[in-house]
């Protein structure tokens, strides 16, 4: 809420992602990218990940193949499956960057958080002394 009750800002939100990219914007990793990864880390696969995001296995697969194209490194490995299926995994430098990315996401939220709260205060008390 950005504003108290009544104000014209009371419905109005701040909301932002955060990505990396190159400097020829060729390449992005991004917050659902992240979220993926994470999800690949918690259900150790890759389709179970995807499909709880609402993305074809396809999708998933190409957007993560672009970002270690992008990054230089793998992010995920993959082990076949048997009867039991395969598994997917972060790399050691996967989950690396998906803790700095979490910690840099933590700071942001942190420094947005006050920054909106002052850019709101300052709405509301023109608002007020208009009326």
């Amino acid at each position: 809420m950005a504003g108290p009750k009544g104000s014209k800002y009371f419905d109005i939100f701040l909301d932002y992602q955060v990505w990396l990219t190159t400097r020829s914007n060729q390449g992005k990793l991004s917050d659902n990218l992240v979220s993926l990864l994470k999800l690949i880390e918690k259900h150790g696969s890759l389709k179970s990940a995807a499909g709880i995001q609402g993305l074809s296995y396809r999708k998933a697969w190409g957007d993560l193949r672009k970002a270690e194209d992008f990054l230089g490194f793998r992010l995920i490995e993959t082990v076949r499956g048997g009867k039991d299926g395969g598994l997917s995994r972060l790399t050691e430098d996967g989950r690396g960057l998906i803790e700095a990315f979490t910690e840099l996401h933590k700071q942001f939220d942190e420094a947005i958080y006050n920054i909106t709260k002052r850019f709101f205060r300052q709405l509301n008390e023109q608002e007020e002394s208009e009326t």
